[in-house]
Order: structure tokens, then C-alpha cells, then sequence
């Protein structure tokens, strides 16, 4: 494990691929992403964490995590601590515009601005080849993505398809947060994006319709609060009225005191046919 960001810039061999990946993701996709970069190359993957120097959920173990890894196929964990990335007098960030406005932004304004910073330092620092962000942080993905073609990082940027548990909760730290009743009530973020899903797989243009629908199965759960529930263009993030192109259906939802999120896209000619 290398926590030294002089050492870990000495690390990259000559015609080796670097992967960045943080660890806040389920095991199954930690396994599988480490294995398929390596079956891919046929090179050695360096493991990198972010989670531990932007992230404020849930605490993780760093050895179990590094042991998992490891166990994997990863060549190294990258745990920086935070005073060797973030200087006492430092006055330097990287921040978006646009498309940091909407859906998480609305209600965490300076959030997009940490992520892009510190991604963007940890991108300089190992200078990875390709770097794994899950969909189910889409604006997340989305915003890397534009910083990534924006600031010309020679990095290809991959999305992970959301992990979900049997019974379609999508897989999050924060699910450890809940007790039993809230578990339950949590389904309803699934169910109530299956519904839209099914909705626009049917043939409905109409977002709005298709958003009414989302927000009146979610208020079903007396447990949930809606933060937002919106249906945007999958590129520029915009709410969009009739769906003519790929979207995004994301929601936000407060189970008791725990935020969740969730999504899905849809794309022209997933309708049934007739």
C-alpha cells in the first residue's frame, strides 16, 4: 500500500496500462474490474482510492479493502493521506459549470467541486490509462467524463453497470446505515423507476407523465422523502419534456435520515414492439 504521492509517481513500469478505480463499490465489482483490466491488457492494474479523501459516508476498512484487491489481482493500493494532498495554504480547485447545476448539485452545491479537484489531482499524480466510475452515481460519471474531454486527460473513462441486491436495492454503503423497517421501505426507489422504465419501454414521450408517475408510486412509502425525481438528456443533463433521445431517469430519495440514490437510461429503440 503506498500512501506517498513522490513514490507512487516511480510506480508506472514501461508499457504497463494504470487503472484508477475507487473502493466505495460493491465486491463484485472490485473483483470484476480488476480481473477484466488485466484479461483486457494483459498488464498489471494499480488500484487507486478516492473514497477515503472526498468521501463523508460510511468508514471502510483500508486493509480489508487493500486484502480484497490483493486477492483480486491488483498490483498496488494507493491510499493517500489527506495532508499530502491537500496543502495547509492551498487556494486551487477545479470546478464545472453547468452540468453540476442540476439533480445532486441543487441540493450540494460545492460537492462536484471536491470531486473534480481531488480527481483531478489524483489523475495527474499516476496518470492511469482508463479510470472505472459506477452508474449509479451517473451525474458523477457524467461530470468526469466532461472534465476528462475538457481538460484533455488521456484517460478513457468507463462506466460500472449498477450492482443490485435480489430484490433490486442497488448496492450502496449507505444501505448500512438503515435498520430493518427503513431496508424495506428503501425498494421503493427500484420499483418506482421500474414503473417509468416501463412506461417509456411502452412507448411514452411525455416526461412529465412519466415523472408524475415516478412521484406518486415514491410517495406510497411513508418512509421516503423525495429529494428530486427527474428525467434529463443523458449528455447535458437538462430536464427534458418529451423524450426524443437517450435520458436519464435519476431520483434521489431520503429513507429516515439516509440519502439514496438511483437510476436508469433509456435509449430511442428500446420500445417494445408490437
Amino acid at each position: 500500500m503506498y500512501k506517498d504521492t513522490g513514490n507512487i509517481c516511480n510506480l508506472r513500469p514501461g508499457g504497463r496500462a494504470i487503472m484508477f478505480m475507487n473502493t466505495n463499490k460493491s465486491e463484485t465489482n472490485i473483483r470484476k474490474i480488476i480481473r477484466e483490466n488485466r484479461v483486457r491488457c494483459g498488464r498489471a492494474g494499480i488500484m487507486l482510492d478516492q473514497s477515503y479523501v472526498v468521501s463523508k459516508g460510511p468508514e471502510r476498512d483500508i486493509d480489508r479493502d487493500a486484502a480484497l484487491c490483493e486477492e483480486a489481482g491488483a498490483d498496488v493500493v494507493f491510499h493517500p493521506e489527506p495532508e499530502e494532498m491537500y496543502f495547509p495554504d492551498s487556494c486551487t480547485f477545479v470546478d464545472m459549470d453547468h452540468l453540476t447545476k442540476g439533480l445532486c448539485g441543487k441540493t450540494r452545491p460545492t460537492h462536484f467541486k471536491g470531486v473534480c479537484t481531488v480527481v483531478s489531482k489524483l489523475f495527474n499524480i499516476v496518470t492511469p490509462d482508463r479510470a472505472y466510475f459506477g452508474e449509479k452515481d451517473a451525474q458523477q460519471l457524467a461530470v468526469i467524463r466532461r472534465m476528462v474531454r475538457d481538460l484533455n486527460f488521456n484517460i478513457t473513462i468507463v462506466g460500472c453497470p449498477i450492482v443490485r441486491e435480489e430484490d433490486g436495492l442497488a448496492m450502496s454503503s449507505r444501505n448500512t446505515y438503515l435498520n430493518p423497517a427503513e431496508r424495506k421501505a428503501a425498494l421503493i426507489l427500484h420499483k418506482s423507476l421500474a414503473l417509468g422504465e416501463e412506461m417509456l419501454k411502452a412507448g411514452e414521450k411525455d416526461a412529465g407523465k412519466v415523472r408524475n408517475a415516478i412521484v406518486k408510486h415514491m410517495k406510497t412509502e411513508r418512509l421516503a422523502r423525495i429529494d428530486y425525481v427527474e428525467l434529463v438528456d443523458a449528455e447535458s443533463l437538462e430536464p427534458v419534456k418529451t423524450i426524443t433521445g437517450s435520458i436519464l431517469a435519476a431520483v434521489a430519495v431520503y429513507i429516515g435520515k439516509t440519502r439514496l440514490i438511483d437510476n436508469f437510461s433509456f435509449h430511442p429503440g428500446q420500445e417494445k414492439q408490437e
